[in-house]
């Protein structure tokens, strides 16, 4: 059995739309008027991260602070020393030689330590703070004890440091060092001082000294020509 009505399509689909390469000067047309945005002046990657929430300080880092600045108030020695790893039966050597002549050390991070600087005379230090770090704190000027120890241990490499509120570099530590110490520097400042007031005394005194012994060297000729040196002091009365 067959429907009454059947369609029957034959041949092939009409396509009406076939793929057509576009023309070269068209092409370049677009390509010249392809908008491009504008570079920014600052790479993204440079320019500083905003932070929308506000953290809360943390209290760790609050302390660690806290010890950095006591350490620094009480300290007429800071110095900065680059670190390297090492083993650390040798890190406990080094605190021990150092601790001998009354060094400390103090491993320190640098987000702790920098803000700590940035408010205190040691802001000229900061430049310093780039990698690992460690402090070398006494409270008195041991910068040659310092150096003799460091001598032996490469791995501790000394960047600068600020003595008695001078900041020094490594150059500078080193001629420091080779100073003498202070009570030795005041004895000769003292010397020198007293020197110039004992030769200004004696071109002071050199002329009356001469003067009497000029004198004494006329009375002793007179006497012993046999004259009158003074008048008796009966005749000089009865004269009267």
């Amino acid at each position: 059995w067959l429907p009454a009505l059947q369609l029957l399509r034959r041949g092939s689909k009409a396509v009406t739309r076939h793929w057509k390469a576009m023309p070269f000067q068209r092409q370049k047309l677009l390509a010249v008027t392809e908008y491009l945005p504008p570079r920014p002046a600052v790479p993204p990657r440079c320019l500083p991260r905003h932070t929308t929430e506000a953290h809360e300080e943390d209290g760790y880092a609050r302390v660690l602070r806290q010890q950095v600045q006591e350490t620094l108030r009480g300290s007429r020695m800071v110095a900065v020393c680059q670190y390297n790893s090492m083993p650390d039966e040798d890190v406990v050597t080094l605190r021990h030689y150092l601790r001998k002549h009354g060094i400390h050390v103090k491993f320190v991070l640098n987000e702790v330590v920098r803000p700590v600087l940035a408010q205190s005379k040691y802001r000229n230090l900061l430049p310093l703070f780039v990698c690992r770090n460690i402090l070398l704190v006494s409270p008195e000027t041991r910068a040659r004890e310092m150096l003799r120890v460091l001598k032996g241990v490469p791995q501790v490499n000394l960047l600068g440091a600020c003595i008695d509120d001078t900041i020094l570099s490594r150059q500078g530590v080193e001629k420091f060092a080779r100073l003498p110490p202070l009570e030795v520097s005041q004895g000769q400042t003292v010397a020198a001082l007293s020197l110039l007031s004992s030769q200004t005394s004696s071109l002071l005194q050199r002329g009356p000294a001469r003067l009497t012994a000029l004198l004494d060297e006329h009375i002793r000729r007179l006497r012993e020509a046999g004259g009158p040196t003074e008048p008796p002091p009966d005749q000089s009365t009865g004269n009267r």
